[in-house]
């Protein structure tokens, strides 16, 4: 029987794999060697690359189906989980221009107190459901290159 522990840690696994599967464009061989003689692309293209990735309808829907999982009180703009999809198609295009124009600010965040059991309180930061959905969104593109990488760090 396996412990608690280890069958988490299968979980995450394959729930990375799925991600990464997920967000893989086509033609897509995997994350660059660090090697400087592999190293083609300038840091702008590479930027502009995960930008593309990150806006891909298929990234999106998965990041909007998390968010929408995890739920959460809503940010300073008072816009909820259960009206993100609706102010996606208010707010989208505009949103959508701003990123690929390097001009996209994340909103302020939502700063909350909680109280602590034994007294005191612990301060809490809440983003909007919009800066939430674009982290998520950026989050399933970069962790596969992450992963990777600090795996073969690992493996010296």
């Amino acid at each position: 029987m396996r412990s608690h522990e280890e069958q988490r840690r299968q979980n995450i696994s394959q729930e990375s794999l799925r991600q990464r599967e997920a967000v893989k464009p086509p033609g897509y061989a995997g994350a660059p060697s660090s090697s400087s003689a592999q190293v083609a692309l300038s840091s702008r293209e590479a930027e502009s690359n995960l930008l593309e990735r990150m806006l891909e309808g298929d990234n999106l829907r998965l990041a909007y189906k998390r968010v929408v999982q995890n739920g959460g009180a809503p940010g300073v703009d008072n816009v909820t989980v259960a009206n993100l999809q609706a102010y996606l198609k208010t707010h989208w295009e505009p949103v959508k221009a701003e990123l690929l124009a390097g001009a996209y600010r994340p909103a302020l965040v939502k700063r909350v107190e909680i109280p602590k059991p034994g007294g005191g309180v612990r301060l809490l930061g809440i983003p909007t459901v919009m800066d939430r959905f674009l982290q998520q969104a950026l989050l399933q593109v970069m962790n596969p290159v992450f992963d990777t990488e600090f795996s073969c760090i690992l493996k010296r």
